[in-house]
């Protein structure tokens, strides 16, 4: 199968994920409570689907320039995903850290509206050595203690440093025993990993350590191996990727959960395989997948990363402002719908700032910086066996 640098869908599958958190969490701190759309970890899993796709897609993109059997291609990957990831993460975080009294007040006001029991203060009034170093070495998702100790939703990105960490060796593990057994394998001993987390009394308060979420990984991967295989087998792929989906590992979720979990494996694999789709049906899902990279969804995917980050840093204070303005004065829908009005333009304007003057210039850093090792360390040149 012919490889493109470009998957139409990407970007609108981004800006859904990031838009899908940010309403969820409105919904939440606003005590409004709708089905699928309230439930923002569903958004965070569709985050994590895209990025084991993209990972696998990108690997397939290079994989004739960048051999993974070099060491220097493994630096090069970790640097690219360093600069892609860090330089916006660790200006948030100083702001997280610095108005943590103000977020944890306002969600004290949040939490006591709406009778449910409040945060830790921790979360919020941490500002010690120990959990600032955690977080600028990405370590914290390793640790119970430290995973959710910011006002920020970055428990996932320590997961996926983690992901970033094993992804070569995952790759080179495909390389050698192809992509179902090694899905297999990965899946189980994650599995494994879990029960031993669990025999031990060790809980997690958000999936933040990677075995509790590596079967979301795989489904993305997978539904990217499709498009690396000269004969491709979409249906084995597709078929290993819903039984994953319905392992919940980490997640205690019922049947409703699994069911929307599955839609969303499905939707993928359609939108970015409509051409191996027949009929009426391909036809259909291509104006979809490619109505979604372009236009808003195309700019709201570019800024998806920052509306995830920064979203709680605006909603809580906003959402506070509200219940404590009006209390029960105002209808939940209408609660829901006017801190929503305030946050989401607010968010994408922010987002749209930090992606030009942060995220912008730390990928051109990033690229400087691969450029200055290329020139310090010269491609070898392949072996025969390569």
């Amino acid at each position: 199968m012919t490889e493109s640098s470009r998957i139409e869908c990407l970007d609108g599958l981004r800006a859904a994920a990031a838009l899908w958190v940010l309403v969820g969490h409105c919904l939440l701190l606003t005590g409004w409570h709708v089905p699928v759309l309230g439930d923002p970890a569903l958004g965070v899993d569709l985050f994590i689907m895209l990025s084991g796709f993209l990972m696998v897609f990108h690997y397939q993109l290079r994989r004739d320039k960048e051999p993974w059997q070099r060491p220097e291609t493994w630096l090069k990957f970790w640097t690219r995903r360093y600069f892609r990831i860090a330089p916006l993460f660790y200006v948030m975080l100083f702001f997280a850290l610095a108005l943590g009294p103000y977020l944890y007040e306002s969600r004290m006001v949040i939490d006591a509206f709406l009778q449910r029991a409040p945060q830790a203060p921790e979360r919020f009034l941490d500002s010690g050595l120990k959990n600032i170093v955690a977080h600028l070495t990405f370590l914290f998702g390793l640790s119970p203690n430290l995973a959710y100790r910011t006002p920020l939703p970055d428990w996932s990105l320590g997961l996926e440093m983690q992901f970033y960490a094993v992804f070569p060796a995952l790759m080179l593990l495909v390389r050698r025993f192809d992509w179902v057994w090694s899905a297999i394998v990965v899946a189980a001993l994650g599995g494994f990993a879990v029960m031993v987390l669990g025999w031990m009394s060790v809980r997690f308060p958000m999936p933040s350590l990677l075995p509790l979420k590596i079967q979301v990984f795989l489904c993305g991967m997978l539904l990217a191996g499709v498009l690396g295989q000269r004969q491709p087998r979409p249906l084995l792929h597709l078929a290993l990727a819903m039984a994953l989906a319905a392992i919940p590992f980490g997640d205690g979720y019922g049947l409703s959960k699994l069911l929307i979990r599955e839609a969303l494996v499905l939707g993928f694999f359609a939108l970015v395989l409509y051409r191996m789709l027949p009929g009426q049906a391909g036809a259909v899902t291509r104006k979809i997948a490619v109505a979604l990279g372009g236009g808003v969804f195309h700019v709201l995917g570019e800024l998806s990363y920052s509306i995830y980050l920064i979203h709680l840093l605006v909603l809580q204070p906003v959402a506070a402002f509200v219940i404590a303005r009006y209390g029960d004065g105002l209808g939940v829908p209408l609660r829901f719908a006017i801190v929503l009005a305030v946050v989401l333009p607010v968010v994408c304007l922010l987002s749209w700032v930090t992606y030009t003057v942060i995220e912008m210039p730390g990928q051109k850093l990033g690229r400087a910086v691969l450029r200055r090792f290329a020139r310090k360390k010269p491609a070898l040149k392949p072996s025969p066996a390569e």
